[in-house]
């Protein structure tokens, strides 16, 4: 079975809906693969753990290895009547400590968050410094240059709107639909470290490893390896190969899924 999955024991009779937070580090992205630690693998476990006829589990996102996520999205069918606090206490007694439940709601079964998911914030988090800290190894990118931050605002500004991202994708992306939508592209200093800076990119759905490619594009703007007017040219060329790298997927985290239905009793609140 993959991720995707939506068949179940028959004796599910109500859908769950939790909001996930994990450091992607020591995993091989979310997606269940045989052989390999995956965040969908070890939420599998700790279901299937509290309910031994519940179904796997279903997410919103399918983030890549080493990527990090706040907000990802996860449903399953269960057979037990729990309460939601309920729920969330007991994943977690089953779950590793890289992995927490930080939220459950009751939904209907069968519920698709991928098909439900409406905004997709993901924030990518840069460390400009010639020289490692230990604190932000795995979890942000270490960019040795000072950055041109205007001259990246500037090629990332095109870029927010309908369009088609076909250049802005992974080649084993294969989707004949390539057009999405981006609500902002956001670029800001954090308050407690000059070094350290964010990307924000929000829009309605993404192309496999398009919010990296998007990033690594617009750090080669900064640090002068890439004209800033490349990233809108890409948009009508639709060759990979017109952008800059592609960023690593240390600093890339899933901040936050919006659905079209949150679920009902959600704790916390």
């Amino acid at each position: 079975m993959t991720d995707s999955d939506t068949s179940g024991p028959a004796e599910a009779t109500h859908g769950v809906l939790v909001t996930v937070a994990y450091d992607g580090r020591p995993f091989s992205g979310f997606a269940r693969q045989p052989n390999a630690r995956t965040i969908a693998g070890e939420l599998d476990g700790a279901v299937r753990a509290v309910d031994a006829r519940a179904s796997l589990v279903r997410g919103a996102s399918r983030t890549d290895a080493g990527v990090h996520s706040h907000g990802q999205r996860v449903a399953f069918d269960s057979t037990r009547e729990l309460a939601t606090r309920n729920w969330v206490l007991a994943l977690n007694a089953h779950l590793p400590a890289e992995i927490a439940v930080t939220r459950a709601a009751h939904v209907e079964r069968d519920f698709q968050p991928r098909h439900r998911a409406t905004h997709k914030l993901y924030r990518y988090v840069l460390f400009e410094s010639p020289t490692r800290e230990p604190f932000h190894e795995g979890r942000a990118w270490r960019v040795p240059e000072t950055l041109d931050h205007g001259a990246m605002m500037r090629a990332a500004g095109p870029l927010v709107g309908e369009h088609d991202f076909a250049a802005f994708r992974a080649s084993s992306d294969e989707r004949h639909d390539t057009v999405r939508k981006l609500f902002r592209i956001e670029l800001r200093r954090a308050r407690s470290d000059a070094r350290v800076s964010e990307i924000l990119v929000e829009g309605t759905g993404f192309l496999h490893r398009m919010v990296r490619i998007i990033v690594g594009s617009l750090v080669d703007v900064g640090r002068g390896k890439l004209d800033p007017s490349a990233l809108e040219a890409a948009l009508t060329i639709r060759e990979r190969a017109s952008l800059g790298i592609t960023a690593p997927p240390d600093g890339l985290y899933l901040e936050e899924v919006t659905l079209d239905d949150d679920g009902r009793d959600a704790w916390p609140l």
